[in-house]
């Protein structure tokens, strides 16, 4: 089929440099918040404590307070690392037997798992795992941040009292849901009108409507009076719980009492000159590694033979995830719904935090307490019995978030994105561009990419030149698509960078609400 999309447009990000902090985030109004949280004296944990809350408002059907995710940290002043997880966790009451396969072929969602009668794993409270933003960002907060926990809160509560404007892109991301929401009632109260997506008044109308989201800034407010654990320790977990429950799921208050994110040892390594820092266990981190362990000395420009090589390596390091780590595969046409964000500060500290539902607007179930769309972790399982990633309860989920500190001479970078499996194969070339290529980031994140997400087929950036294309059909199963906003066939990265003392910020070019926002300061 041929694209009626323009070949002649342009798109691209402005980087800007400065010494002083910058956050990079799938939201402009979530990385403002964060350059504010700098502005006024935080770091970059009490930045990040600001941008998880505020950006699962902005983007709720993309993370938020009941999702999971991990972030990696670097602190300045130490010279060292810190990995944080805080994945999802299937539920202690969980039955697998209560998830009988369907016997009609694979489910239609992210991952091709045999199919579960009435999608039990996939869609409604049934697929609710037991999140983990609220304690990964609270423990980062209590160990590292520096301002009060309820002012960096305060413009997530503000935010969401003013409701969800929809813009076109919201309406877009509601539409592509509205057959799923529309069977919970409270997510249909939540995002649709009439049981249909929110219409902007027309496309040449500048008319500006919103959707109400009161319930979040209730519990989001109870949040900062209280604190983190009031999520899994107090009323708001009790009501998490109670909700699912008698919406059908096995979500219980013990789960969320139970539940503790980890802080753990980075899994570091080398590659030539270069230093890289990365989330040890039941992400992508260890196939970053991987991929970039199978990977050629690569220098000069990256030409036809380099993109070889990141589909050799790609695919090599996915066969060993897929054997090793559990997970059987996932369809690459499919949208997830993670959202990753990259800080740097005035000092040097950066975080690189990725958080989650799984799939867009994950469960499609709102949990009408507490105003929080749910995430549908159950389905990171595989419902096949005895295999290496099989449906059991209690048992953590394999994820596919890859957030990465790399260190290259007097360079330094956090990067991470959203897209699935897409993730680790964006975040190894951006690393690959800045660390064998010598790319700063502009020239990084403007690069055609391509795509091996566990398959046969090899996706390529359509800006990529022919002979690029060429060498890639003769080896792999290869196709060409263009760099869009809809669908995304790569991922959504974002990242900073700090050379020196100078700090530069870029996200993915085609993300229409994406921008890195540098801290509002002046400096001699």
């Amino acid at each position: 089929m041929t694209s009626s999309l323009s070949r002649t447009q342009v798109v691209r990000k402005t980087v800007i440099a400065t010494q002083g902090g910058v956050v990079a985030a799938q939201n402009s109004r979530a990385a403002q918040v964060g350059a504010d949280v700098l502005a006024a004296g935080g770091n970059a944990v009490d930045a990040a404590t600001a941008v998880s809350f505020a950006i699962g408002v902005l983007e709720p059907w993309m993370s938020g307070p009941a999702g999971g995710g991990a972030m990696m940290l670097w602190h300045a002043d130490q010279g060292r690392a810190e990995a944080l997880s805080y994945g999802m966790r299937a539920p202690q009451g969980l039955d697998p037997a209560d998830y009988p396969l369907a016997g009609t072929g694979k489910a239609g969602d992210l991952f091709p798992w045999e199919a579960v009668m009435g999608d039990r794993n996939l869609r409604g409270a049934t697929a609710v795992a037991v999140p983990g933003v609220v304690d990964g960002i609270g423990q980062a907060h209590a160990r590292h941040g520096r301002m009060p926990w309820a002012e960096l809160l305060a413009q997530a509560i503000a935010l969401a009292r003013q409701g969800l404007p929809i813009d076109w892109y919201a309406s877009l991301m509601i539409a592509s849901a509205t057959r799923n929401l529309s069977a919970d009632p409270d997510a249909a109260a939540m995002f649709l009108e009439d049981g249909q997506w929110p219409m902007i008044a027309g496309w040449t109308s500048t008319a500006s409507r919103s959707l109400s989201l009161d319930g979040m800034a209730a519990t989001l407010d109870q949040l900062a009076r209280k604190g983190a654990r009031d999520f899994y320790d107090g009323e708001i977990g009790a009501a998490l719980a109670a909700d699912m429950q008698a919406k059908g799921g096995c979500l219980s208050h013990e789960d969320l009492r139970k539940y503790r994110a980890q802080f753990q040892d980075p899994l570091s390594f080398a590659r030539g000159s270069a230093q890289f820092h990365v989330t040890p266990r039941l992400t992508a981190g260890p196939t970053f590694r991987d991929v970039l362990a199978a990977l050629p000395p690569l220098s000069g420009r990256p030409g036809p033979d380099a993109f070889v090589a990141y589909a050799e390596a790609l695919q090599s390091a996915y066969a060993r995830r897929l054997a090793g780590m559990g997970d059987d595969g996932e369809s690459p046409d499919q949208p997830g719904c993670t959202t990753h964000f990259s800080i740097v500060d005035a000092e040097g500290n950066m975080v690189a935090m990725t958080q989650t539902l799984l799939s867009a607007f994950g469960a499609h179930v709102v949990s009408p307490s507490t105003g929080l769309l749910m995430n549908n972790g159950i389905m990171w399982f595989d419902p096949v019995p005895g295999r290496p990633n099989s449906l059991a309860p209690g048992r953590d989920c394999l994820m596919n978030v890859c957030p990465v500190i790399g260190e290259d001479g007097p360079r330094r970078f956090a990067f991470g994105a959203s897209g699935g499996r897409k993730i680790v194969g964006a975040v190894a070339q951006l690393s690959s561009f800045v660390t064998d290529f010598d790319m700063d980031l502009e020239t990084a994140f403007h690069h055609g990419r391509i795509d091996v997400s566990g398959g046969d087929t090899v996706t390529a950036d359509a800006m990529l030149p022919d002979t690029v294309h060429d060498a890639l059909s003769a080896r792999f199963d290869a196709r060409r698509f263009p760099r869009t906003v809809f669908p995304y066939a790569f991922a959504c990265p974002a990242g900073v960078m700090r050379d020196g003392t100078r700090n530069t910020g870029c996200t993915e070019i085609m993300s229409p609400w994406g921008d890195a926002i540098a801290e509002p300061r002046s400096f001699p």
